[in-house]
């Protein structure tokens, strides 16, 4: 199949996805809450099938022919991920659930092992609660001080601020490349290289880039990057970790059991070579296997096209709220694709998000995770509308159209 042109993806794609074909309080869905998860392609939905119809045994090891099948498929998975983010070999690549899970391996492994204190731990203020909570537990166990990167007045990353906080005590940054709130997108290449600078380690919270443009962890140089399967059209339970195969060789083992092990006596164990140390257990091997025909899935209608087409829809989106009445985004106004927005005052999110629904529209509404942001904002919660490759022009429209119609009754209520 040939791919159209960037301003044409979204109606083309959007007849991968069955789930999108239905009515929702007898409307037409429009699944706009992209941030939080994306829908499945039929191809990701038919390679998770055929794994559990076909191919369905344990990976490494086995003898026979299933499990033969089965620890091919997984592997070349890996191998997919890892040109995906062109890491310099397979090895690099962790299978975890989520990115979750990935960030407290590095926290539970090199930040334990490594962290002591009067080190400082560098996050920002709009980390999601995965990249702050993993730390502050750390943070207590090593007597390892946090610092946060304020936002600037626009909400974008501080620069001038971080590197003011950055110095020779801080051990790692870890941040976020872009904010599921303010949809800002960080200078990560920038980030990187100041913290390298002063010899600190930086981990790359990358779930919501990695989806929608094209990432290159060879010219970030990121030590660590993580993602999460579920946000780039594959399923829930599977993410990954990329890691520098220098520092994973130094890290000890997060989880101890079957597979990550090289020998095991009854005094002590050696364990396996990268990148099966760190992956205890039988792993979420459908759902790995469908992660890969997901990064299939992208890589055919191509990223730079993909990220193309987002930001020529966030633009239309932009433009729609900012006439709106009574409309306030949060974040810069180059952006990733989505935008936080709340409405009148004495309005909460919740409540738009709520009668949006019964127009078929699903947007997210709370706090995205961020409180300490939100927080800073002076915000209990906002509402979220967060795009993906398969929406379209004609569904921001009626989005616009309707988000209009709900604000009007508000205002008529108030």
């Amino acid at each position: 199949m040939i791919a159209p042109s960037p301003m044409a993806l979204g109606p083309v794609a959007r007849d991968d996805f069955p789930i999108l074909a239905q009515t929702i309080h007898d409307q037409p869905l429009i699944y706009f809450d992209n941030a939080a998860s994306s829908q499945k392609p039929i191809a990701v939905l038919d390679a998770w099938q055929h794994y559990y119809r076909c191919d369905h045994a344990n990976v490494h090891r086995g003898a026979h022919t299933l499990s033969n099948r089965a620890t091919e498929a997984y592997e070349q998975s890996r191998e997919k991920v890892s040109q995906f983010i062109n890491a310099r070999s397979p090895q690099e690549i962790i299978f975890t659930r989520n990115a979750s899970e990935a960030i407290n391996l590095v926290a539970q492994t090199w930040g334990l092992s490594r962290l002591k204190p009067n080190d400082e731990i560098l996050l920002t203020v709009m980390e999601h609660h995965s990249n702050i909570v993993p730390w502050q537990i750390v943070a207590q166990r090593t007597g390892a001080a946090l610092r946060f990167v304020p936002i600037t007045a626009d909400g974008s990353f501080d620069l001038a601020a971080y590197q003011r906080l950055l110095g020779d005590r801080t051990k790692i940054v870890s941040f976020v490349h872009v904010s599921n709130t303010l949809g800002c997108i960080t200078p990560a290449t920038e980030i990187i290289r100041l913290a390298h600078a002063q010899g600190a380690k930086v981990l790359l919270d990358a779930c919501q880039s990695v989806p929608h443009m094209p990432i290159n962890v060879q010219e970030l140089d990121c030590d660590w990057l993580v993602a999460s399967g579920h946000k780039m059209c594959a399923p829930t339970g599977i993410g990954f970790l990329y890691g520098k195969e220098r520092i994973l060789e130094e890290m000890p083992p997060f989880l101890g059991g079957g597979e990550m092990i090289a020998e095991v006596y009854l005094d002590h164990s050696t364990y396996a070579a990268l990148p099966h140390k760190f992956e205890a257990g039988t792993p979420a091997i459908g759902e790995a296997i469908a992660l890969g025909a997901a990064v299939d899935y992208l890589n055919h209608w191509g990223m730079d096209a993909i990220h193309a087409y987002e930001g020529e829809l966030t633009t239309h989106l932009m433009r729609g709220l900012a006439e709106l009445e009574d409309v306030t985004i949060y974040g810069p106004s180059h952006r990733a694709g989505l935008a936080a927005f709340t409405g009148p005052r004495g309005v909460h999110a919740n409540d738009i998000a709520a009668m949006l629904d019964q127009e078929g529209i699903a947007v997210r509404s709370g706090h995205h995770c961020t409180q300490p942001l939100h927080r800073s904002l002076g915000l209990d919660g906002s509402a979220r509308a967060s795009l993906y490759l398969y929406n379209t022009h004609a569904e921001v429209d009626r989005f616009l159209v309707k988000l209009e119609e709900v604000l009007a009754f508000f205002r008529r209520v108030l």
